[in-house]
């Protein structure tokens, strides 16, 4: 028990390190999460069972990653820091009075969005028929107790980090695919497809529990602290609000497809859910893993004035994410359909379902590189507690992604240039209706368009990587 004990505790110093070790523990979580899309697939093909599935996800996410993801992004690791300069008991305090707050909060949007669920379902997807927004509202109704287990695991994942401790947050992620897996394996012959959302509740469930020994380890005690005027969480606000703005912003995006999504023929959401699903292991791999490694240490030297060493930090953390990514994107995009078929075709899933779905990871590709060093850039401005900035690119490309994806569906829905060209690079000539690879095309040129966006704002706030704000300047030049 000692040796696993130890494993679960080891502590990464290095950037490298760290990044090796989530690529590594992202690495066995492609596994799964590629068994469970194949589960999924055989299981279902591209129908109304899993357009409904994926369309259930939408509230409970944009909760995560809304509320949670953004302040674990813009405000928790770097207030934490600043904590804990001072003293390890000064940052838990804090940390138990934010877990005591967005608990409450969680747990009050959670019943408000249980009630609402009717009413908000038609939004997510007005192409569905009564019977579809009904079921669809049953399964979303139990997938909000996900996002609980899930925002308060990824609160202590983030704070883990700070301590170093890589390699068991790098773990969650895994019990929640396992949690998923079983809801396939043997909840859903149970209870049919609401046994599906009952396995993402389980998953939640196993992200937080897995993390919990090792912060208790760290000396943390949980405190029955509910202070939402203190300093510190009023300043976690401040610094959460215009990123959890962006997040809204990124989660709005994903509607708004998916709104599309069910208009364009029964399958449509599955398709485009799917190949989102294959490439976001290649960005968990490269932009999510060294971008998620480098932030503790850009933030650490933010709080302790080390200019030198952030500058360092970032770029090398921005070269190993552009090596990485562009061959990786040229590589998917050449084997796209080998890799849906590979991982794919099975069972109810065709070859009709196969080539529009590689197609999708094909449109995917081409912004692999934008969205890996769009997550590198926002999270140096959060290390320099600026949200406002990736905030702002975050909504203007939102604006542009809705833009594109009406031209894009519109444009393939009829024969013209642009349709004629996109159909023979995607090899798309036997299927009727491809509509729907618009939305991932669309997704991918706006995340370009981000990455420009942030990258000059970034060029010029840190000039050249020196800081023109009065609390971080590089006097060497």
């Amino acid at each position: 028990m000692k040796p696993l004990k130890r494993f679960f505790d080891l502590q990464t110093e290095s950037i490298a390190g760290a990044g090796l070790i989530l690529t590594g523990a992202s690495f066995f979580s492609l596994i799964l999460g590629l068994l469970r899309d194949r589960l999924l697939a055989g299981q279902f093909g591209l129908g109304d069972q899993l357009d409904i599935y994926y369309a259930a996800f939408k509230i409970p996410d944009f909760i995560s990653m809304t509320f949670i993801i953004g302040a674990i992004g813009a405000a928790v690791i770097p207030i934490f820091s600043q904590c804990l300069v001072r003293s390890k008991q000064d940052a838990f305090d804090y940390f138990s009075n934010l877990l005591n707050l967005f608990l409450f909060s969680l747990v009050l949007i959670g019943i408000i969005l249980f009630i609402f669920a009717p009413s908000l379902v038609p939004l997510i997807a007005p192409g569905f028929s009564e019977e579809k927004r009904d079921l669809t509202v049953r399964l979303t109704r139990i997938m909000l107790f996900s996002p609980i287990f899930l925002g308060l695991g990824n609160l202590v994942s983030g704070i883990l980090r700070v301590f170093k401790r890589f390699l068991i947050t790098s773990l969650a992620p895994i019990m929640y695919n396992l949690g998923i897996i079983a809801g396939i394996l043997f909840l859903y012959p149970l209870f049919g497809i609401e046994g599906l959302a009952w396995g993402v509740v389980l998953g939640g469930a196993f992200h937080i529990l897995i993390q919990l020994p090792i912060l208790i380890k760290m000396g943390f005690r949980h405190k029955m602290i509910f202070s939402p005027l203190e300093p510190n969480f009023l300043k976690t606000l401040k610094l959460t609000l215009p990123r959890s703005l962006g997040l809204g912003a990124s989660q709005t995006n994903i509607i708004v497809l998916t709104a599309i999504a069910s208009m364009l023929g029964s399958g449509s959401i599955a398709a485009l859910n799917l190949a989102e699903s294959l490439i976001r292991p290649f960005l968990t791999l490269t932009g999510i893993s060294f971008s998620t490694a480098a932030f503790p240490a850009l933030s650490l030297s933010f709080s302790k004035q080390r200019p030198q060493r952030f500058r360092s930090v970032f770029l090398s953390t921005f070269y190993y994410i552009l090596f990485l990514t562009i061959p990786l994107s040229i590589a998917i995009f050449l084997l796209r359909d080998v890799l849906v078929n590979v991982i794919l075709r099975v069972g109810r899933f065709g070859l009709v379902d196969s080539r529009l779905t590689a197609a999708c990871l094909g449109a995917f590709s081409i912004g692999l590189f934008a969205q890996g060093l769009v997550l590198l850039i926002a999270k140096a401005f959060y290390a320099c507690q600026d949200t406002k900035t990736p905030a702002l690119a975050s909504i203007m490309a939102m604006f542009v992604n809705i833009f594109l994806c009406l031209v894009f569906v519109y444009l393939l829905s009829f024969q013209n240039s642009f349709s004629l060209f996109l159909i023979h690079l995607l090899n798309l000539e036997a299927i009727k209706d491809v509509r729907v690879v618009g939305l991932p095309l669309s997704i991918s040129i706006s995340s370009i368009f981000q990455f420009f966006f942030l990258l000059f704002f970034f060029l010029k706030t840190v000039k050249p990587y020196r800081l023109s704000s009065g609390q971080f300047t590089d006097k060497t030049g």
